[in-house]
Protein backbone atom coordinates (compact mmCIF):
# COMPACT_ATOMS: atom_id res chain seq x y z
CA UNK A 1 0.00 0.00 0.00
CA UNK A 2 1.54 3.40 -0.67
CA UNK A 3 0.58 6.91 0.72
CA UNK A 4 -3.14 7.34 2.29
CA UNK A 5 -3.81 3.64 1.71
CA UNK A 6 -4.05 3.47 -1.60
CA UNK A 7 -2.50 0.49 -3.54
CA UNK A 8 -0.31 1.00 -6.07
CA UNK A 9 -0.41 -0.38 -9.13
CA UNK A 10 3.16 -1.79 -10.18
CA UNK A 11 5.18 -1.93 -13.74
CA UNK A 12 8.08 -2.85 -14.84
CA UNK A 13 8.81 -0.22 -17.82
CA UNK A 14 11.67 -2.37 -19.24
CA UNK A 15 12.79 -0.32 -22.35
CA UNK A 16 16.14 -0.41 -24.43
CA UNK A 17 18.44 -2.95 -26.12
CA UNK A 18 21.50 -4.65 -24.41
CA UNK A 19 24.66 -6.85 -25.86
CA UNK A 20 25.79 -9.03 -23.18
CA UNK A 21 27.30 -12.94 -23.34
CA UNK A 22 26.56 -15.94 -21.17
CA UNK A 23 29.60 -16.79 -19.16
CA UNK A 24 30.70 -20.43 -18.52
CA UNK A 25 28.49 -21.69 -16.38
CA UNK A 26 25.23 -20.61 -18.68
CA UNK A 27 24.50 -17.24 -16.22
CA UNK A 28 23.22 -14.41 -17.63
CA UNK A 29 23.98 -10.46 -16.30
CA UNK A 30 20.69 -9.04 -16.45
CA UNK A 31 21.39 -5.07 -17.53
CA UNK A 32 21.54 -2.80 -14.47
CA UNK A 33 19.26 -0.80 -16.33
CA UNK A 34 16.49 -3.09 -15.97
CA UNK A 35 17.21 -4.67 -12.97
CA UNK A 36 16.98 -0.68 -11.25
CA UNK A 37 12.77 -1.10 -12.55
CA UNK A 38 12.37 -4.20 -10.70
CA UNK A 39 9.56 -3.96 -8.66
CA UNK A 40 8.94 -0.28 -8.77
CA UNK A 41 5.81 1.45 -8.27
CA UNK A 42 4.44 3.55 -10.68
CA UNK A 43 2.80 6.05 -8.43
CA UNK A 44 5.79 7.95 -7.00
CA UNK A 45 8.66 7.29 -9.83
CA UNK A 46 10.14 4.36 -8.10
CA UNK A 47 11.52 4.88 -4.22
CA UNK A 48 10.85 1.55 -4.18
CA UNK A 49 10.65 1.51 -0.51
CA UNK A 50 6.84 0.06 -0.77
CA UNK A 51 7.76 -3.08 -2.63
CA UNK A 52 9.65 -5.89 -2.24
CA UNK A 53 12.52 -6.97 -3.87
CA UNK A 54 12.71 -8.90 -6.70
CA UNK A 55 14.60 -12.42 -5.83
CA UNK A 56 13.36 -14.39 -9.01
CA UNK A 57 12.00 -13.85 -12.31
CA UNK A 58 9.98 -16.59 -14.49
CA UNK A 59 11.53 -17.90 -17.97
CA UNK A 60 9.67 -18.63 -20.49
CA UNK A 61 10.71 -20.44 -24.13
CA UNK A 62 8.43 -18.51 -26.74
CA UNK A 63 7.49 -20.11 -29.88
CA UNK A 64 10.06 -17.76 -31.94
CA UNK A 65 13.07 -19.17 -30.60
CA UNK A 66 13.69 -16.68 -27.95
CA UNK A 67 13.97 -16.80 -24.37
CA UNK A 68 10.79 -14.25 -21.81
CA UNK A 69 11.97 -13.02 -18.65
CA UNK A 70 8.71 -11.87 -16.32
CA UNK A 71 9.16 -10.25 -13.14
CA UNK A 72 6.80 -12.07 -10.31
CA UNK A 73 4.19 -9.56 -9.92
CA UNK A 74 3.48 -9.69 -14.17
CA UNK A 75 3.65 -13.63 -14.38
CA UNK A 76 0.57 -13.28 -11.92
CA UNK A 77 -1.55 -11.07 -14.15
CA UNK A 78 -0.96 -14.10 -16.60
CA UNK A 79 -1.05 -17.18 -14.43
CA UNK A 80 -4.75 -15.63 -13.62
CA UNK A 81 -5.66 -15.96 -17.10
CA UNK A 82 -3.98 -19.15 -17.75
CA UNK A 83 -5.45 -20.77 -14.41
CA UNK A 84 -9.08 -19.32 -15.34
CA UNK A 85 -8.95 -21.76 -18.78
CA UNK A 86 -10.84 -24.68 -18.29
CA UNK A 87 -9.73 -28.24 -17.93
CA UNK A 88 -12.04 -29.99 -19.65
CA UNK A 89 -11.88 -27.56 -22.97
CA UNK A 90 -9.28 -29.66 -24.88
CA UNK A 91 -7.74 -26.57 -26.50
CA UNK A 92 -7.53 -24.73 -23.17
CA UNK A 93 -6.05 -27.73 -21.67
CA UNK A 94 -3.65 -28.15 -24.38
CA UNK A 95 -2.69 -24.08 -24.03
CA UNK A 96 -1.89 -24.72 -20.46
CA UNK A 97 0.30 -27.35 -21.00
CA UNK A 98 1.94 -25.70 -23.80
CA UNK A 99 2.81 -22.49 -21.39
CA UNK A 100 3.59 -24.16 -18.61
CA UNK A 101 5.81 -26.90 -20.33
CA UNK A 102 8.19 -24.10 -21.40
CA UNK A 103 7.73 -22.09 -17.84
CA UNK A 104 10.85 -21.94 -15.17
CA UNK A 105 11.66 -19.95 -12.42
CA UNK A 106 14.95 -18.54 -11.84
CA UNK A 107 16.79 -17.03 -8.62
CA UNK A 108 18.67 -13.99 -9.60
CA UNK A 109 22.27 -13.60 -7.71
CA UNK A 110 23.79 -10.95 -5.51
CA UNK A 111 25.26 -9.70 -8.80
CA UNK A 112 22.06 -9.61 -11.10
CA UNK A 113 22.41 -12.72 -12.27
CA UNK A 114 20.16 -15.89 -13.65
CA UNK A 115 21.37 -19.04 -14.30
CA UNK A 116 19.86 -20.32 -17.65
CA UNK A 117 19.38 -23.87 -18.27
CA UNK A 118 21.17 -26.13 -21.14
CA UNK A 119 17.41 -26.76 -22.18
CA UNK A 120 16.66 -23.07 -22.34
CA UNK A 121 20.21 -22.14 -23.90
CA UNK A 122 19.74 -25.09 -26.69
CA UNK A 123 16.05 -24.00 -27.16
CA UNK A 124 17.43 -20.29 -27.83
CA UNK A 125 20.30 -21.70 -29.53
CA UNK A 126 22.84 -19.43 -27.59
CA UNK A 127 26.42 -20.20 -27.42
CA UNK A 128 27.76 -16.93 -25.43
CA UNK A 129 26.50 -13.76 -26.94
CA UNK A 130 23.06 -12.29 -26.53
CA UNK A 131 20.85 -9.44 -26.92
CA UNK A 132 18.52 -8.43 -24.13
CA UNK A 133 15.87 -6.02 -25.66
CA UNK A 134 13.37 -4.49 -22.63
CA UNK A 135 9.98 -5.14 -23.82
CA UNK A 136 7.95 -2.82 -21.64
CA UNK A 137 6.52 -5.47 -18.66
CA UNK A 138 9.30 -8.39 -20.05
CA UNK A 139 12.97 -8.93 -21.27
CA UNK A 140 13.18 -10.71 -24.37
CA UNK A 141 16.37 -12.58 -24.87
CA UNK A 142 17.84 -13.59 -28.57
CA UNK A 143 20.68 -14.96 -29.89
CA UNK A 144 22.11 -11.98 -32.00
CA UNK A 145 21.88 -13.69 -35.40
CA UNK A 146 18.48 -15.28 -34.82
CA UNK A 147 17.22 -11.76 -34.12
CA UNK A 148 18.87 -10.38 -37.01
CA UNK A 149 16.74 -13.06 -39.23
CA UNK A 150 13.66 -12.04 -37.38
CA UNK A 151 14.15 -8.23 -38.39
CA UNK A 152 15.60 -9.26 -41.74
CA UNK A 153 12.56 -11.36 -42.72
CA UNK A 154 9.94 -8.85 -41.00
CA UNK A 155 11.54 -5.56 -42.21
CA UNK A 156 8.24 -4.50 -44.51
CA UNK A 157 5.99 -5.54 -42.11
CA UNK A 158 5.99 -2.76 -39.62
CA UNK A 159 3.60 -0.21 -41.18
CA UNK A 160 0.97 -2.75 -42.30
CA UNK A 161 1.26 -4.37 -38.26
CA UNK A 162 0.97 -0.82 -36.95
CA UNK A 163 -1.36 0.25 -38.99
CA UNK A 164 -3.50 -2.62 -37.74
CA UNK A 165 -3.26 -2.42 -34.25
CA UNK A 166 -2.71 1.39 -34.00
Amino acid sequence: MGKNGEAYQRMAGFIGKEVHAVDEKGRLMIPVRFRRRFGRPASDGGSGSDVEPVEALYIRKAPDRSIELYEPFVWAGIRKTISALSDFNPEERLLKTLMYESLETVELDRQGRVALSREFLDHAGIEKDVVIIGADTKMIVWKPEHLSAVLEESAGRFASLAGRYF
